[in-house]
């Protein structure tokens, strides 16, 4: 049975909403689609939920009225702005000497609870980067491997607690609840890179119209993110001041003579800003100069990025830009030149059934990537918003996923089995409460053993 799910991309020029259908193989074909440009939102952040929730809303009308579906959740993405990132690890004995589905739970939220996360933040998404069972290292997935010990170490990205419930209320604003939150730049990774690049290691770079995230994949798992709040809207801002034109003249020259390839002495003839009945001649030369000169330093900032991640003898396979701002003409010569000589390319979302021509540009990557994670295409395991464990070869009825949405981050962590000191078993079935200061004590006893 298929079931229909709504992706809501929130970017800080357009808002992009997406009706699918998932059938049981987890095969996608796309009913629906809207678009609108965006308000109330300033560099991936929302700075009006009232302007936001009607943006949002026009595109989720235009997506139901083609689709003929009624959807009441969604997924959203969210931008890499006031994201946080840490690395984490956890360890737990194996009771029974086989690693179950159980044990990686609980590894993984050992490491979750491990990590030192600010009050004012919430985990986006846990991901683990590197498994190790016993002394054995780079494990790809330890499942039903024998063991004592397991151990894994996680990236962990956080966001402001305030950023995700303004998201919240601009969406239910628009008459859907949000179902899941994925970090924009993870979905547009899911969307665009192949295994082999994630294998080899790969920096992905989205470049929207105010914000450019940037993710590196290392061992088929994100292991860095960050957030440039540089767009080709600043381009147009350039363009805008050099030529003392209005801003929507600026706009419609980057699209039609913004070129980073050898320049052209041609003259076009602009309206002055505040006058404008009066124009004045302007040559091609300037606009590729105005242009060169900002792409070229987003390139920059970008690579030193890459250069203080410490990941950049991990990224074999290159770089990977796409975005809106990807389109620009001769951006992946000047990037392979700006990187240093290593593979570039640009890339489109994957094909689907359905996929509306328009939704094929680079600028919908992200929007296409949610779809995908909504059909279990994210790393092998996670845990996602919801704090629920999440495994690409789940079953969507979730029975398998653990729900700690109760109002702390991370449970007290509570004893798997009163005879086995040292098993740590998180957001598992409650004790009773008679049993419940037992546990606590027995826990607190394991705990200063431990330190």
């Amino acid at each position: 049975m298929s079931r229909t799910v709504l992706a809501i991309d929130i970017g800080s020029t357009k808002i992009c909403a997406i009706i699918a259908e998932i059938a049981n193989d987890s095969s996608i074909s796309i009913t629906g689609a809207g678009v609108c440009r965006a308000q109330g939102l300033k560099k991936g952040s929302i700075t009006n939920i009232e302007l936001a929730s009607r943006s949002i809303k026009s595109a989720l009308n235009d997506a139901k009225r083609v689709s003929g579906s009624e959807v009441k959740t969604a997924i959203v993405s969210i931008s890499g702005a006031y994201t946080k990132s840490l690395n984490s690890s956890g360890i737990v004995n194996i009771q029974n000497k086989e690693v179950s589905f159980k044990e990686i739970e609980r590894v993984m939220q050992t490491s979750l609870y491990n990590a030192n996360i600010p009050n004012e933040y919430e985990v986006l998404h846990a991901l683990p980067y590197n498994f190790k069972v016993d002394d054995q290292d780079f494990i790809e997935d330890p499942l039903g491997m024998n063991a004592s010990r397991l151990e894994v170490d996680t990236h962990i990205i956080t966001t402001q607690k305030s950023n995700l419930n303004n998201l919240r209320k601009a969406v239910r604003g628009a008459g859907v609840e949000v179902e899941n939150i994925v970090l924009a730049g993870y979905a547009s990774s899911i969307a665009t890179l192949n295994d082999d690049e994630k294998e080899l290691g790969v920096a992905l770079i989205d470049m929207g119209g105010n914000t450019s995230n940037i993710i590196i994949h290392s061992g088929n798992s994100i292991r860095y993110n960050d957030f440039l709040g540089v767009g080709s809207n600043h381009v147009t801002s350039d363009l805008s001041m050099a030529l003392h034109t209005p801003l929507n003249i600026a706009e419609s020259v980057k699209l039609n003579y913004g070129s980073l390839l050898t320049p052209s002495n041609d003259l076009i003839e602009l309206p002055i800003i505040g006058d404008e009945n009066t124009t004045h001649e302007v040559s091609l030369e300037v606009v590729h100069n105005v242009v060169y000169a900002r792409v070229e330093e987003t390139l920059m900032i970008l690579a030193q990025f890459i250069e203080n991640s410490g990941l950049k003898d991990k990224i074999g396979a290159g770089i990977v830009l796409t975005g809106g701002f990807s389109l620009m003409e001769g951006i992946r010569e000047l990037a392979v030149a700006t990187f240093g000589s290593v593979p570039v390319r640009l890339a489109k979302p994957k094909e689907m059934n359905g996929l509306f021509d328009n939704l094929r540009s680079p600028e919908y990557s992200s929007a296409v990537g949610l779809v995908m994670y909504a059909a279990s295409a994210y790393t092998l395991y996670e845990i996602d918003v919801n704090k629920k464990i999440r495994h690409s070869n789940e079953v969507f009825t979730e029975q398998n996923t653990i729900d700690l949405t109760d109002e702390h981050d991370i449970p007290t962590p509570q004893l798997h089995n009163e005879k086995k000191v040292g098993m740590i078993s998180i957001g598992l079935k409650k004790e009773k409460k008679g049993d419940e200061a037992g546990a606590l004590s027995k826990f607190w006893n394991w705990a200063t053993q431990l330190f």
